[in-house]
């Protein structure tokens, strides 16, 4: 009967298998463009929800102008400060490791960067209208041979001293370094902010990509430590399981009602799950660093996760036809968004070639100071002094070729970027795909391993029922624990396997904003 309690103890419930967790919404980098706003990251929305909810997302504010801005910073300490636990690690749960990431993660960091400098650029280009402003002041001698206009030489001496907006202001001409000065392509000037806008567009729509990766490889490596965890509680249960069997087969052996090879084996049966904990503490150990440094935390502070069980996660309902994810997959995704403005910018540099050589230049200069000049040293009173430079000027480079040359690049260029279009256009179809079939076949994994947990059950505690009932010896049991803990492991595989496809469908669907039907019945609208 100890037996019989021993075994029972350290058995695995099947049904140990529950994820708490609430995402916050993705950042929404893909708000529509305006010509001369700039981007604007609509800030986090969160709920509370309770345990039986799953990951969903509020729906977005009103869209709005999209505006570059810096990764609001969360202290790790503050999230987690009050979530140390017994193990002398901290507890962590899937939204505050979403909620981390989205705030400190590098990659994250450095596509927003990214979004950071194309807006300068965007900045840059719509200044092209803008003259510089210049002030200084030069003092020129000279002494000796000079020209006349009319050609003839003489001998000079003569001096002048300027000071004011420009410098280089002396003789009849204007000075040579005007205080108000406009130097540029009047086609650049027309053409280049709207391609620094789209490009600066696109930036947004790749960090909301990257940000989506990040999402994805946060709860994966989140799953994973969830699977360690679960999997320390395994191997324990059945090293606990081993300890009995080895105690009783060796007691069996002693008074002479069982074999001395049975206790041997059943000893060499737990030398080797002794180990089995051993190799799950190290894998717990390797997903919390692992994860820690996604999320940018201490590595040598273990991370545990807050959620005591596991089941299977449904962010994504399997009765949606895929030809519908793939179109809403087409349609959200930021990626593609991205691509459609990189190519919106390659049309408008196309345009900037093809206009080029009918739109002039224009150079305009404005100076402003006073000036004072004589004979030899002597310099005369000084008065204000005006100069005023404007010109226009058509360029057709290289006798026209290079302007052919010039578009033909350019034509080039939309076409490799309607190529990468069509390229990710597959690339997401093909991950909706995937990610789908993986979800149906992991699902009815699920359900064949779960039948799998309740045979291994029974049919431990037929071997235990036969053991009390004397019809059987206790090293009968050796094999319902290794196919009990098989079963378990394979359970536990296939339900992390299962959320780690529903997310990944989920991300390549773009992380939709709108939580699901099933989820708003549930109270999660």
């Amino acid at each position: 009967m100890l037996l019989a309690v021993g075994m029972i103890a350290g058995v695995f419930s099947a049904d140990r298998l529950v994820v708490r967790a609430q995402s916050p919404e993705p950042n929404n980098l893909a708000a529509p463009l305006w010509a001369g706003q700039r981007p604007q990251r609509l800030p986090p929305v969160e709920r509370a929800v309770n345990s039986a909810q799953v990951v969903g997302f509020l729906e977005p504010a009103p869209a709005a102008p999209y505006q570059a801005t810096r990764a609001v910073a969360v202290q790790p300490e503050e999230v987690l400060a009050q979530k140390l636990n017994e193990a002398g690690g901290f507890a962590i749960d899937l939204p505050t490791a979403l909620r981390l990431a989205d705030a400190g993660n590098l990659q994250v960091a450095f596509a927003r960067e990214q979004v950071n400098q194309a807006m300068a650029q965007v900045e840059a280009a719509n200044a092209l209208w803008l003259p510089s402003l210049r002030g200084g002041t030069n003092y020129n001698r000279h002494e000796g041979a000079i020209q006349r206009v009319e050609g003839a030489q003489i001998i000079n001496s003569r001096g002048a001293f300027y000071a004011g907006l420009g410098a280089g202001g002396y003789g009849a001409a204007s000075p040579t370094v005007p205080g108000l000065y406009a130097n540029f392509h009047l086609v650049d000037a027309l053409f280049q902010p709207l391609a620094a806008r789209q490009f600066a567009g696109s930036r947004n729509r790749a960090a909301a990509a990257a940000t989506n990766d990040v999402l994805l490889q946060v709860t994966l490596a989140y799953f994973e430590l969830l699977r360690a965890g679960e999997d320390v509680v395994i191997s324990q249960g059945t090293r606990n399981d081993s300890q009995q069997l080895a105690d009783v087969t060796a007691a069996y052996a002693e008074t002479g009602a069982g074999l001395k090879s049975d206790a041997n084996r059943a000893r060499a049966e737990l030398a080797v799950r002794e180990n089995d904990v051993a190799r799950s503490r190290e894998a717990q150990r390797v997903a919390s660093a692992r994860l820690a440094q996604l999320l940018r935390l201490d590595p040598t502070v273990a991370l545990n996760p807050a959620e005591p069980l596991v089941v299977p996660i449904e962010v994504v309902a399997l009765d949606v036809p895929v030809k519908e994810l793939i179109a809403q997959g087409l349609s959200q995704r930021p990626e593609l968004a991205e691509h459609r403005l990189l190519v919106a910018e390659a049309v408008q540099r196309l345009r900037r070639e093809r206009f080029a050589v009918l739109i002039p230049s224009i150079v305009m200069g404005t100076s402003y100071g006073g000036m004072g000049a004589g004979i030899n040293g002597t310099l005369a009173d000084f008065h204000d002094r005006l100069d005023v430079d404007a010109l226009a000027y058509w360029e057709m480079r290289n006798l026209g070729f290079g302007e052919v040359a010039a578009r033909r690049g350019a034509q080039s260029a939309v076409r490799q970027t309607q190529f990468r279009q069509m390229a990710v256009m597959d690339q997401v179809a093909r991950e909706v795909v995937e990610a789908h079939a993986q979800v149906q076949a992991r699902k009815g994994q699920m359900a064949t391993a779960k039948l799998g947990v309740e045979a291994a059950l029974a049919s431990q505690q037929q071997n235990l029922d036969r053991i009390e009932q004397a019809k059987g010896l206790p090293i009968e049991v050796l094999q319902a624990i290794q196919a009990l803990a098989q079963a378990r492991r394979e359970y536990l595989r296939t339900v992390i396997d299962y959320n780690a496809a529903q997310f990944a469908l989920y991300r390549a669907l773009g992380w939709p904003v709108k939580l699901p039907r099933e989820l708003e019945a549930n109270g999660g609208g």
